[in-house]
């Protein structure tokens, strides 16, 4: 009956009334309001009934007022009273009349009922009525809801607790339910946002509609409860379990996945909340292992807790089965994890609980394939699908392992006790093994065995431990559980992706047969090829290492039959999508099985030493897959004698290994279409098989029962013999029908058998024992059948015998190999091929090349046996070599240093034979071969006499080259027509060396460079033979060569040979050699390697410029003789430069030798242009971008430029006489450059270092004059285009070479002693050097005069040497003076000499062009004074006196002679900056700071005073006179000067009879004539002159004033102090005297001025003046008290013409006022 019909209504009207009265009847007595309440609830539930027609509605809208009384009788807490109301709530529920405001406050009430502890299970009951029959509890109040049901859920009493678990799992659902009913509701209406993609944005849960936000809310809280933080919406909890919150999760996450996939929000909280939830309640049990003591650690770990790790592992189970695609890198995470549990290090009941959640994934190949697209296809991702592979693998290997130790959880008390303990906790299979243990089925490893149990079906994965739920200490798990699992899951994983892989397959094939019919679209998504391939190689390693380790454990048929059928299947989907590497791993697993145990180590390892370390170490458990107790179980059926290293003993083999053997033939039968390398591990398997049953291979390669001698009997069962006659028959028919094998199966079968031979080889390797030839028999056998196609085999077939057999240290064995060779070749040579071997060149080298190919082994009775065989062919089939010539010689040839001098020896004798019998028979182009071979005689360094004696041979070869010339000429040029021909035909260009000179010169070529090699030998003797033959060969014979071929010798060998000898002499060592070999002593200029090959340096550039010197009419008719020469003159640079001397100086020698080279004569052969001849490029090349390591130079001017614009007109088509001088020009400037480049270089100090550190190289003189000598004649021929900038370099390499100091040990030889003024030899050479171009300037155009000021610089930088000699770097250098020889290291030269003789050529120069435009414009004058300043400034501080004695005579001289033209350019301001310098010259030199040295006589003073005077003199002859014409300041410092020197200066060292003279008496009174006399000039023509009169007076005036008032001052001084000591006294006199003539030199200069001034033009004088004079006055008058009667006299005369000024002068106007 529906709740809403009229009937239901009524009786609801009527049930209501009864418990109002009830209520009301209850509550009379003890609680009065509640009865009054009931009775108006009575009243309004009747007038309700009567007024309305809708009374539901009615009634929920009133439902507050309605439900009050009885929420007020459960406010009584009376439990009769409590019960009555809430069956009354729940009847109106039930009818869904209450409205939202009413069901607050029911839920309310029910929370004060539940805290009080009233009536719990009809609280529960209650609030499911109220959730599950409406839907208006909403947001606060459906959280208190379901609070109230949590906290009901940990109370005291179990019945409360479990009905309240159950009652918020069904609260849970409904809310989720109810979320999906309201998607359901608006689907149509509004568009639902798209499902979640990966990591979108968390949105606002303000989006969500009700009950979805009370699901979101509710979800997110159990987050917070299970991660154990306060929940947002759930107000009011006070208890929480993981293991229950995880429960609920986990339903939601499985009954709902829907939700999440749909709502963003939702997506969100599954990313944000419950993923790292996960992973951190999951860390216990990542970091927990077994066996951790608290104690051991510092901080103990948790203890991982079985219920929270099981239910977090189902709650991992459901979201990777649902919710895989949108948490990706979660689902790595977890499974991650989940790999982890495996470890042996966590508790059993962990791994079993993870184990059967692999199994849940094992059995989904789908999701397995998603896995690896999603991880193991990305780059840096983790690998997932192989670590699960990988985990189980380790996991079953340690399971063999772990139970050893004793695990508590699994103790391995008994069999029959562990299988009553399955059974007891309902362990799977226990009891399902149907009675008797002894024949279950189980895996034995080692001692520990472990039963296997059916734990699910083929193909699902039913789990045991995962549902325990109800569970809380860890389950002990049955023996054996874990084990079974991991095997289901294995055989189920590999049988679902190889099922999977093979049906996709099939479809892909399908396909492609259909392609006629493009309708059908079944084509495979795009890269499925890959994901199958990435998955085989993802799970193979593991999968094998668990497979194999299964397979050697098994005791059950079955069981091995299962594993064996895994592993066959694995191996052909590896074939057949094409992974080798697994095909054959997987291969070599079922034949390691197939054979006894301790085989699986050394028949296979060569073959698969790179897959066992793959395979067998998975996650760093290596399981060996070996077995001593494997056999205990088996079925022994035979027992042999093993193919192995030791001979004793013997093995047997097991049903299993049969049942291997099976499968392996199994596998070549059916499918040896996918086999392709694996057939090696095939036969090598079945080879020892066969030699364990005992068959031998007899005549012709079929096998039969050994003989009973080989070893002890060999024992078959019945079961093996019945096989014999099978495995017989297959393997003899193999090898006889490889006749008819297509070429690709006959290339395996050779490539097996040559690996069987291989084993046999390492086998032989170290014993004694005789070695297994059957498969050296097979191979030799299977080549004699395929005589005819032996081309196909050849390689492969000689190649393994060459490299393998015959350099095999077994003798036996290695001469086997090698007859086997040589027997092949000689069969192959006999066959009656077709076309026979004379029309089929080619044929007849592939079998020959074996013969070369010996060589390359080391053993010398192989060699012998090949240098015999040669003999032997030489002998038999020398004639008809022909074109196996090259071979034959290439073994001769094959000699290496290891190799002894026997056998060098018995090589060369028939090299010996071949030059002196066969030359002439021989195809011509194998004479080069034969000198490359004569070469490497030459070269090898065992036998010195045999190197020696094959340059011999190559002198011979030479002449026989030079006789029979012209027959080899024709010889080679036919030969060489058909190549090019050839070469056309293919469109390649001719490949041969020294191509394209013409192939008679080649031969040549080749001679050349092979004595080039030998030239550049490590021994001296070779090089010295070498390179004497070779300059005397090029000289011989060198005009047969064509022209072409000069420009190949020229370049490709002598200045190749120069490149090499360079390299080597830079880089040689510098040790000392004792002694020669034997008892040879070597003289000290050759006792180092470097010195040895500076000898050969020497040799071969004096060689090569001796060449150019001879043939240079010749090399000049080469296209690019310029080149060449800048290429002669940069090794002739770089010997320059190098740190040898003798080498350096030799260099020198050789540059000075080609510059000697005279101009050819011209003839009419010559080409018209012979710059065009020479490769000088059209602008006359850019002179300095020579090759080689020469520094380049940055040049603007190319040298045409330089040519044209000295000869001042364009350059018009030479005529021949100018074309020989342009291209003389060019090489001239070539060598220019080189010497620049050699010179700066060689006087470049050393960068750094202090004065220890030695430098690493100091030139010596010898080669710095060499150097400087070159430059005059090298002058003379550049001086047309030689620049101011080339002047520049040139002087700046002259200062260094003249910087450069002296080594201690050489210096007595070079310096004179330093008394003598002498210059050394290089110093001559910088004079002469800069004399020459002075001269050159002097006579030559105009144009090269501007490079005076040059020159000058030049020699002022060596006149400061004077004073400062200068640095070489910063190496600290001594004079001779004061240091011993042996104290310094380095010795300066004595620069003084230098110094003064450049001086004496600047003031001669000076003298020639002072009137010079560029001497003017330069300053020339300005910079010597500039350089005397040094020497006048430091007079007597000078190094030697001589110095500034020349330096002053100097200045005078070159005044006298720069004094009038600095007049005469006065205007022009070019000497204005000139003035103050020669002021400041003046007044170093005048008033020097130096004080002259004690030792000076007075004689020596007087002559110093006179040039003084001599100065001053010049000053007033030459400067003052002319005033108008100089600068105002400079007058004006000259005044000051004179003013200062006319002052008596004195100094309190001097002796007293000294004073007079030392006082410079005669010098101040020169310098007070020359003011006096520019003082009385009353002549004024020009304002100028009468400047200088004022500007003299007043100098005048004002040391008179000076003088007078000192003199008043001393005189009242010594009035005033007692007398002193006589000597004292005496000096005072001495002082007073000289005081005294001063003075009345003073008053008389006071007279004659006054007189001058009376007759002097009042307007001419000055006011100041008349001032100055008037000051004088008082001072004379205080004179008065002098006590000198001469005095007295002067001061008379002075006073007396001051009445003339006593009366004021005649008023004048000024200004306007009078």
């Amino acid at each position: 009956m529906s709740t809403s019909s009229p009937e239901a209504v009524k009786k609801l009207l009527e049930n209501m009334q009864t418990d109002l009265r009830s209520l009301s009847m209850e509550c009379k007595k003890k609680f009065p309001p509640v009865k009054e309440a009931a009775e108006s609830g009575i009243v309004k539930i009747k007038t309700i009934a009567a007024r309305n027609s809708d009374i539901l509605a009615t009634l929920k809208e009133n439902s507050s007022e309605v439900v009050q009384p009885f929420l007020m009788g459960c406010g009584t807490k009376e439990p009769k009273i409590t019960q009555l109301c809430l069956a009354a709530i729940q009847r109106l529920m039930s009818h869904e009349v209450v409205s939202e405001a009413a069901a607050g406050n029911i839920i309310n009430m029910l929370w004060q009922l539940m805290e009080n502890g009233l009536e719990e299970l009809k609280l529960l009951q209650t609030v499911l009525v109220l959730l599950t029959t409406n839907t208006v509890v909403h947001d606060q109040v459906l959280s208190k809801a379901i609070v109230l049901c949590f906290r009901l859920h940990f109370t005291k009493d179990n019945i409360t607790n479990n009905t309240a678990a159950a009652t918020v799992r069904q609260v849970v659902t409904v809310v989720f339910e109810r979320m999906v009913a309201e998607d359901e509701r608006f689907k149509d209406i509004v568009e639902q946002p798209p499902p979640v993609q990966g990591n979108t944005n968390r949105r606002s849960v303000s989006t969500l509609r009700p009950s979805a936000k009370d699901a979101y809310m509710l979800f997110q809280d159990l987050c917070q409860l299970v991660n154990a933080d306060a929940p947002y919406w759930l107000v009011g909890m006070t208890e929480m379990t993981r293991t229950f919150g995880l429960e609920l999760l986990e339903s939601v996450l499985n009954d709902f996945p829907g939700v999440f996939l749909q709502h963003q929000e939702f997506s969100f909280l599954l990313k944000e909340r419950v993923c790292p939830l996960v992973i951190k309640l999951f860390s216990p049990n990542i970091k927990f292992r077994q066996g951790n003591s608290s104690a051991a650690s510092p901080a103990p770990v948790e203890k991982p807790y079985f219920p929270i790790c099981m239910r977090l592992l189902r709650v991992v189970s459901v979201l990777i089965k649902h919710f895989y695609s949108l948490l990706v890198t979660e689902c790595e995470i977890f499974l991650s994890l989940l790999v982890k549990f495996l470890d042996g290090e966590k508790p059993q009941w962990l791994r079993a609980v993870a184990v059967e959640s692999v199994h849940r994934l094992c059995v989904q190949p789908h999701l397995l394939r998603s896995f690896c697209l999603s991880y193991d296809m990305k780059q840096h991702s983790t690998k997932v699908f192989r670590d699960i592979v990988n985990a189980l693998g380790s996991f079953i290997q340690s399971l063999f392992i772990v139970l050893n130790t004793g695990n508590p959880a699994a103790t391995n008390t008994s069999t029959g006790g562990s299988g009553a303990q399955g059974a007891a906790q309902g362990g799977p299979g226990a009891g399902g093994q149907g009675g008797s243990l002894t024949t279950q089925a189980a895996f034995e490893y080692r001692g520990t065995w472990i039963p296997l149990m059916t734990v699910s079906v083929q193909g699902s994965a039913k789990a045991t431990y995962l549902e325990m739920l109800d569970k809380v200490e860890p389950p002990s798990i049955p023996e054996g559980y874990a084990m079974s699992v991991a095997f289901s899951a294995l055989l189920d994983l590999v049988r679902g992706i190889t099922s999977m892989i093979e049906r996709e397959l099939a479809e892909e094939e399908a396909a492609v047969r259909r392609e006629a019919n493009p309708d059908q679209n079944t084509q495979p998504e795009p890269g499925a090829h890959l994901v199958w391939e990435e998955m085989v190689s993802a799970c193979w390693c593991g999968l094998l290492a668990a497979l194999s380790l299964l397979l050697d454990a098994s005791t059950d048929e079955t069981a091995t039959e299962s594993i064996l059928k895994a592993e066959l299947t694995v191996a052909v989907l590896c074939g057949r999508l094409g992974l080798v590497t697994p095909r054959d791993a997987f291969i070599t697993a079922i034949c390691k099985a197939s054979l006894p145990p301790h085989y699986a180590l050394t028949v296979l390892s060569s073959n698969t030493a790179n897959l066992n370390n793959k395979a067998y170490s998975i996650q760093g458990q290596s399981v060996q897959i070996i077995s001593s107790s494997s056999e205990s179980h088996q079925q022994v059926v035979a027992v042999g004698q093993p193919l192995s290293v030791q001979p004793q003993g013997t093995v047997v083999l097991t049903a299993k290994n049969i049942q291997c053997m099976r499968t392996l033939l199994n596998l070549a039968h059916c499918h040896g279409a996918v086999l392709g390398t694996s057939w090696q591990l095939v036969l090598a398997t079945l080879q020892h098989l066969v030699w364990i049953l005992g068959l031998k291979p007899g005549f012709g390669g079929a096998l039969k029962p050994g003989r009973a001698v080989e070893g002890p009997s060999t024992v078959l069962t019945t079961a093996v013999m019945t096989d014999l006659p099978v495995i017989s028959n297959i393997l003899s028919r193999l090898f006889e029908s490889s006749q008819y094998l297509a070429d690709v199966s006959l290339h395996h079968l050779i490539s097996a058998l040559c690996s069987l031979s291989l084993e046999a080889v390492e086998m032989a390797y170290g014993t004694n024992k005789e070695p297994s030839l059957f498969a050296v028999a097979k191979l030799l056998e299977t080549g004699l059948v395929n005589m005819d196609r032996i081309e196909i085999l050849w390689r492969p077939l000689t190649g393994h015998l060459l490299d393998k057999v015959c350099q095999h240290p077994n003798a036996r064995m290695r001469e086997w190999g090698a007859e086997a060779v040589t027997s092949l070749i000689k069969a192959g040579l006999a066959y009656k091929h077709n076309p026979p071997l004379a029309q089929n060149q080619r044929l007849q080298l592939l079998l020959l090349n074996p013969l070369k190919e010996l060589s390359n082994v080391l053993h010398a009775d192989i060699r012998q046996k090949q240098l015999e065989s040669v003999l032997q062919i030489l002998q038999s089939q020398g004639d008809s070599l022909g074109p196996g010539w090259p071979l034959v010689l290439g073994v001769i040839g094959a000699i290496r240093n290891d190799q002894g001098e026997s056998l060098i020896r018995t090589a060369f004798q028939c090299l010996q034979l071949v030059v002196t019998d066969f030359l002439p028979t021989m195809p011509c182009a194998c004479l080069q071969i034969v000198v490359d071979v004569a070469g490497s005689f030459g070269l090898q360094n065992q036998e010195l006499n045999i190197s020696l004696t094959s340059i011999g041979l190559l002198w011979n070869i030479s002449d026989y080259f030079f006789q029979r010339g012209e027959a080899i000429t024709q010889e080679l040029e036919r030969e060489e027509a058909a190549l090019q021909k050839q070469a056309q035909e293919k469109g390649e260009p001719l490949n041969r060396p020294f191509h394209p000179a013409p192939p008679f010169d080649c031969l040549w070529l080749c001679l050349y460079a092979k004595l080039g090699q030998l030239c550049v030998d490590p021994r001296p003797a070779v090089r010295k033979s070498a390179g004497q033959t070779m300059f005397s060969t090029i000289a011989a014979h060198g005009t047969l060569l064509q022209q072409s071929t000069w420009h190949i010798v020229v370049w490709k060998v002598l200045f190749h040979l120069l490149d090499c000898v360079r390299k080597s002499s830079t880089t040689a060592d510098k040790e000392k050699i004792e002694s020669g070999g034997g008892n040879i002593l070597i003289h000290h200029s050759r006792d180092t390697a470097e010195k040895q090959w500076a000898e050969t340096w020497v040799l071969t550039l004096a060689g090569v410029a001796r060449i150019f010197n001879t043939r240079r009419y010749l090399l000049q008719q080469l296209g690019d003789f310029f080149k060449a020469w800048e290429v002669l003159l940069d090794h002739i640079q770089s010997a320059a430069l190098s740190k040898n001397s003798e080498v350096s100086l030799a260099a020198l020698k050789s540059f000075q030798e080609i510059l000697q080279i005279a101009t050819p004569v011209k003839d009419s052969a010559m080409p018209t242009n012979a710059l065009a001849a020479m490769g000088v490029p059209p602008i006359l090349i850019d002179p300095l971008s020579a090759l080689g390591p020469g520094r380049p130079l940055l040049r603007s001017d190319s040298m045409l430029e330089r040519l044209t614009s000295y000869n001042g007109a364009e350059l018009q088509v030479p005529s021949p006489g100018e074309e020989l001088a342009l291209e003389d020009a060019a090489l001239w400037w070539s060598a220019w450059n080189t010497w620049y480049r050699t010179g700066t270089d060689s006087t470049r100090p050393p960068n750094g270092g202090t004065g220890t550190d030695r430098p690493s190289f100091v030139p010596s003189q010898p080669f710095l004059t060499a150097l400087v000598q070159i430059v005059p004649a090298l002058y003379q021929h550049i001086k047309t285009v030689f620049s101011m900038e080339d002047l520049r370099r040139l002087g700046v390499i002259l200062h260094g070479a003249v910087s450069i100091p002296i080594s201690s040990d050489a210096s007595p030889f070079i310096l004179p002693s330093y008394t003598e003024a002498v210059l050394t030899s290089l110093q001559e050479a910088v004079l002469t050097a800069l004399d020459v171009l002075q001269k050159a300037i002097c006579v030559g155009p105009e144009n090269l005069q501007v490079m005076y000021p040059a020159i000058f610089e030049q020699l002022l930088l060596f006149v400061e040497f004077s004073c400062k000699p200068p640095q070489y770097g910063k190496m600290e250098t001594k004079h001779v003076a004061n240091a011993k020889y042996n104290q310094a290291e380095w010795v300066a030269l004595n620069y003084v000499p230098f110094a003064e003789r450049s001086l004496e050529v600047v003031v001669d120069l000076y003298h020639k062009t002072a009137c010079h435009k560029a001497v003017i414009n330069e300053k020339v004058l300005q910079n010597i004074i500039k350089t005397l300043r040094m020497p006048l400034g430091l007079k007597y501080g000078c190094p030697s006196e001589s110095t500034w004695k020349l330096a002053v005579s100097s200045l005078l001289k070159v005044l006298s002679a720069g004094l009038p033209v600095a007049r005469q350019h006065a205007s022009s301001g070019m000497f204005d900056t000139m003035w103050p310098e020669l002021a400041n010259a003046f007044e170093d030199f005048l008033f020097t700071k130096s004080t002259p040295p004690d030792n000076v006589s007075i004689q020596e003073f007087q002559k110093n005073e006179a040039i003084d005077v001599e100065v001053v003199q010049l000053i007033s002859t030459e400067i003052l006179p002319f005033a108008i014409f100089i600068p105002k300041d400079f007058v004006g410092q000259i005044m000051a000067m004179l003013n200062k020197g006319s002052i008596h200066s004195q100094s309190s060292s001097f002796t007293e009879a000294e004073v007079d003279v030392r006082m410079r008496e005669e010098f101040s009174k020169v310098c007070f004539e020359t003011l006096l006399q520019f003082s009385f000039s009353n002549k004024v023509s020009t304002p100028q002159e009468g400047y200088i009169s004022r500007m003299a007076l007043s100098v005048l005036l004002k040391r008179s004033q000076d003088v007078l008032r000192r003199y008043v001052d001393d005189e009242r001084l010594s009035g005033r102090c007692p007398l002193p000591s006589g000597q004292r006294m005496k000096l005072d006199c001495q002082l007073l005297r000289q005081q005294v003539t001063e003075i009345i030199f003073v008053l008389k200069a006071i007279s004659t001025l006054m007189d001058s001034l009376k007759k002097t033009q009042p307007e001419n004088v000055d006011g100041t003046t008349w001032a100055q004079v008037i000051a004088l006055y008082p001072t004379l008058v205080e004179c008065i008290t002098c006590s000198s009667s001469e005095v007295s006299s002067a001061l008379k005369e002075a006073m007396g013409p001051f009445k003339d000024f006593m009366q004021p002068p005649v008023s004048r106007v000024q200004n306007g006022e009078s």
